[in-house]
């Protein structure tokens, strides 16, 4: 029983970071786009 909440548990946190991963690299394209924008 106890296993299986550690897994779901690791699960739940491994979900968090690639939600997380992905606005950051969201993030950062914006932030290209907007410096490519200002130095033309």
């Amino acid at each position: 029983m106890n296993l299986r909440l550690d897994i779901d548990i690791q699960k739940l946190e491994i979900e968090k970071l690639r939600k997380g991963k992905t606005k950051a690299e969201e993030e950062l394209d914006s932030l290209k786009i907007d410096y490519k924008k200002l130095r033309l």
